[in-house]
């Protein structure tokens, strides 16, 4: 059911904001995880929104949560319920791939909603910001980050930019306990795109590739270990994607020695000329903070600031 593809040039949508009393839903479409209903319910509900929770989180199969039909429902169902204000993603692991040839683009575009989540999730955020042109946010997932309560701003970040209190103009807060790296200084204006550097990979050679022509790209990993790093940035400089960027936004990449991290984005970055910052509490770290994903962004590397361009939500 793949589109015309959306050339990255092209603004992305803002989609509506999630309102107050909300219903937010939660779909499955990667690896299980066992949910503690009660616990998610209670957690939404003292924050003032209601929980929706698709067939597919309670199965297993295997590694993915539920058969291909399952997860692919939910995601289309979960984009259809006109009583769901957003969707939120389970947990990563792997299956979303498996999804992209049959996804229904014209379905999610239509009824475009905040839609979140990260690591495998990746291919989904690329997929809809290629064929179905709007928003999504890299962002916390229901069961290791939410209700596994990871620390401030996890979740203030969340509600914040999806409930639309982040405005075009807004310096995103990054936490000071937590310092950023500038690898190679200097401005660039594009949008913002990517997420876990081994999907973004995996997607090279398909009809889901990332368009990089004029994007800042995020990557964050874990359980990569260093020359897997390289290999994967090696890829993408060979296939020609790192010289089409504008910048580049480093989020965590989990179980790397910082400094010796540091110095392989020099090594892969400083002939092109391009703004990199480094550090970014983004991915699978603890706190893990939410960026919209296909939203124009400015990235000032040197002064380590990474500053909105659009609304990225628009209230009802």
């Amino acid at each position: 059911m793949t589109a015309r593809p959306i050339h990255s040039l092209c603004p992305q949508a803002p989609v509506p904001a999630l309102p107050s009393e909300g219903m937010i839903g939660v779909i499955a479409p990667a690896g299980p995880a066992a949910l503690d209903t009660d616990k998610a319910l209670r957690w939404m509900r003292a924050r003032g929104y209601s929980l929706k929770v698709f067939p597919g989180v309670y199965e297993k199969d295997g590694y993915l949560a539920g058969s291909d039909d399952v997860r692919l429902n939910d995601l289309h169902a979960a984009f259809e319920d006109r009583d769901v204000d957003a969707i939120i993603c389970l947990r990563g692991g792997y299956g979303t791939p498996r999804l992209l040839d049959r996804i229904d683009f014209k379905l999610l575009r239509d009824n475009a909603k905040p839609f979140v989540g990260y690591s495998d999730i990746t291919a989904l955020h690329l997929a809809i910001s290629r064929y179905a042109g709007f928003v999504t946010f890299h962002g916390p997932m229901l069961n290791a980050d939410l209700l596994g309560d990871k620390q401030q701003p996890t979740e203030s970040s969340f509600f914040n930019i999806l409930r639309g209190q982040l405005r075009a103009g807004t310096v995103l807060a990054h936490p000071v306990a937590y310092p950023l790296t500038t690898i190679e200084p200097g401005i660039a204006h594009g949008r913002l795109l990517g997420g876990n550097l081994a999907m973004i990979t995996a997607t090279m050679g398909t009809p889901y590739e990332m368009d990089a022509e004029g994007v800042i790209l995020l990557i964050e990993d874990i359980n990569e270990p260093l020359y897997r790093i390289d290999r994967l940035l090696t890829q993408l400089r060979l296939a020609g994607t790192l010289h089409k960027l504008r910048g580049v936004l480093v989020g965590d990449v989990a179980g790397v020695e910082v400094t010796a991290l540091e110095r392989l984005l020099k090594q892969t970055f400083e002939a092109l000329k391009i703004p990199v910052l480094s550090g970014w509490r983004s991915g699978h770290c603890d706190p893990n903070l939410t960026l919209p994903m296909g939203a124009l962004v400015r990235l000032d590397a040197r002064n380590k600031e990474l500053v909105l361009e659009q609304d990225v939500v628009v209230r009802r």
